[in-house]
Parts: C-alpha cells; structure tokens; sequence
C-alpha cells in the first residue's frame, strides 16, 4: 500500500514516514501545498495525510482541488487540537478522516489502516481469503492457523491483493502501490514475488490473467 505524506514540518513528516514504512507502507513525502497538488493528481495512493497549514497552497485548497478533478483516495488530515473549525472545514472539503495533533503514531496508523480498510469495503482487520488470513494491525499472515514469514515486499503484494480480493490487479498496478516514488521501480519483479508467494500459499489462490495481470481468487 501506497501512503502520501504532506507535511511542511520537516522532523514530524520524517516521523511520519517512518512509522508508515516499518509498518510495511511505502510512502512518498511533500512538504507544500503545490506539490501536493500535483502528487495527489498524479500519483495512485491508498491513502494520504494532509496537514493543512501548508506554503504556497493550503490543505483545504489542495483537497478540494482534489475532489473537483475526480480524485477519491481516502483523506486524513492533520489538525491543531484547538482548531475544530478546521476539523469541520476538512471533512466538509472531502476528507475522510482527522487527528488532531499532537497524537500517538499508533493512532495515526490504526486510522491509516481503516481508511484503507472502508475504501476497499473491507470491515474487519484481519481479511481472509480461504485459509489464508493477513491481520492488517500485526502484519502477521496465517495459512490454516499456521504462521508464514514474508519479505516486505511479498508482504505488500500479497496485502494489496488482499485488499482487492477477486478483482484483476495489474502489474503496473501493483508496482504503482508496493514502491514509493523515488523507488527504482522494476516491474519484472512484481512476477519474482508474485512466484515466491505462490510457493507459501495454497495452489490456484493467485491466478494469472493473460494481458492483464493478477487475481487473487477467494470464495465468499
């Protein structure tokens, strides 16, 4: 999964960032309201964090900008405490979710997890495809009960199918959401993993369709 962190406060957007990538996120990171613009409008994310006292174009300006042009990824903003207005305005401006700073990183990251969650219509925090369990809070994956050890990469792979359960996920698709930005993004890699998975999980879960991509395959 793929976060966007903006953040104009130089040591809390490294905070930031480093909680979402040891928490198996890659993350891309801008520090004005230009460039956020431009990012959400170019880049494929699961999720961003917007702070909304941002240089050169504030958040509310960034997000509604966003929603005008048909942008939908799921929104958390990040307020000050006593600044409810901001709360209001937020959400009112299309954002899904907020916090109000200063806040504990693993809140933040349990409301990450929920954005992506709902967007993906998904309730619960462990998601199950047949015998194979992800629990999205431990990153801990179980086949019939039993733990499997996964790379992060294979762990964001399989996560992202997860997430898109029986849907066709394509490979660029897949290396857009398991690499940040400034990433040497190989695609061919995406088929070293896919390969590697299939070896841990059950036979058949994870189809191939031709000229397309991937399918993660779960009944129910």
């Amino acid at each position: 999964m793929r976060v966007l962190v903006i953040e104009d406060q130089p040591t809390l957007a490294g905070q930031l960032a480093q909680a979402l990538r040891e928490a198996a996120y890659a993350v891309d990171v801008v520090h004005n309201g230009v460039d956020a613009l431009h990012a959400g409008e170019t880049g494929d994310y699961d999720a961003v964090l917007l702070d909304l006292g941002l240089p050169q174009m504030d958040g509310i300006t960034v997000l509604k900008k966003w929603r005008a042009g048909g942008r939908k990824m799921p929104v958390l903003i990040l307020t000050a405490r006593d600044n409810w207005h901001e709360k209001v305005t937020g959400i009112d401006a299309g954002a899904d979710d907020y916090l109000a700073k200063p806040f504990h990183m693993e809140e933040l990251l349990a409301r990450v997890r929920a954005l992506i969650r709902r967007a993906g219509g998904h309730a619960r925090a462990d998601l199950a495809c047949g015998p194979v369990v992800l629990d999205t809070r431990s990153g801990r994956v179980t086949v019939d009960g039993h733990a499997i050890a996964l790379t992060s990469h294979e762990y964001r792979v399989l996560d992202y199918l997860m997430h898109h359960r029986n849907e066709v996920v394509s490979r660029t698709g897949l290396v857009e959401h398991i690499y940040a930005q400034d990433f040497d993004r190989d695609s061919n890699t995406v088929e070293v993993f896919i390969a590697r998975l299939r070896k841990k999980l059950p036979p058949g879960l994870i189809q191939t369709v031709r000229g397309l991509g991937y399918r993660l395959v779960c009944e129910g």
